[in-house]
């Protein structure tokens, strides 16, 4: 077990950035969800489409075996290999607004370590607090957990299953040219996307990872255009990794003012769940 006071050291530490948000990653994202790229300046930019700036550039030398990286900069230096994007709570002010300077102030919120089915695991949490024009435009809780690499011959975890009632549903199909392209837009350098023998080998996973920071922005898309409106708060958790370049279903239903909307494997599993309020 590592010097669990090490790692609660960093509870609080905080770091701002400011970017411009300049058009032509928001119209590089249209492109890579096969849509024509026609944002401007002066247009609102979409939900969860912040995570296109604020990008944080290491020298190669920086990075870690998966190429994050390494912790014990701004993260915790957590003795735990692997990493991923486990889900996040979202509040949304006003939106963001393309061609204008954004600024964001990120603070370590908590450090949670557990003991899971297979084997330890670590919870950072980091609030994102964005603003522009010095009004808060978006609010983010983002959890990330680290875990042990799987064991050879570790059993594959029961699948949760997706509820089978939609009022609406889609098929994504994920291709090596989308994993890059949005990779290449978020500058994440992380090898599960990429790199096949790597996810595979070392990691445990079928075969390259769709993206949880993706996932979670097609079902915020799903529930927006589904009901019309802008979104005032998501809620999303990772349940089961999308692997292998498969199929998968994005679907949503609505409850009041709430959309319930979740990413389905073709096993039926539940691979991400959120709630959109509106």
């Amino acid at each position: 077990m590592q010097d669990s006071a090490t790692v609660q050291d960093w509870i609080g530490r905080s770091e701002t950035a400011t970017d411009v948000l300049r058009a032509q990653p928001a119209r590089f994202m249209q492109a890579t969800l096969d849509r024509d790229s026609g944002l401007v300046d002066g247009d609102g930019l979409p939900p969860l489409w912040h995570w296109l700036y604020f990008l944080d550039a290491r020298r190669a030398s920086e990075l870690g075996r998966d190429a994050h990286p390494r912790k014990g900069g701004f993260l915790p230096p957590v003795d735990l290999p692997r990493r991923m994007w486990a889900g996040g709570r979202v509040r949304f002010h006003a939106p963001l607004i393309l061609g204008q300077e954004a600024s964001k102030r990120s603070t370590i919120l908590s450090v949670r370590e557990k003991q899971g089915r297979s084997g330890r695991l670590c919870f950072v949490t980091v609030e994102h607090a964005l603003f522009q024009n010095g009004e808060p435009a978006l609010t983010e809780e983002h959890d990330i957990v680290y875990r042990e690499d799987p064991a050879p011959d570790a059993p594959l975890p029961t699948p949760v299953m997706a509820p089978v009632e939609a009022e609406i549903s889609e098929c994504v199909t994920p291709t090596e040219v989308m994993l890059f392209r949005y990779s290449a837009l978020t500058f994440n350098g992380h090898r599960i996307h990429y790199d096949v023998d790597y996810a595979r080998g070392v990691e445990g996973y079928e075969g390259l990872v769709f993206h949880g920071p993706l996932t979670a922005t097609l079902l915020i898309d799903l529930a927006c255009r589904h009901r019309g409106l802008p979104p005032k708060t998501l809620s999303y958790r990772g349940v089961a990794p999308l692997a292998g370049l498969a199929p998968f279903q994005i679907e949503a239903t609505t409850e009041g003012e709430v959309s319930l909307v979740w990413a389905k494997r073709q096993d039926g599993a539940l691979a991400m769940s959120a709630e959109v309020t509106f």
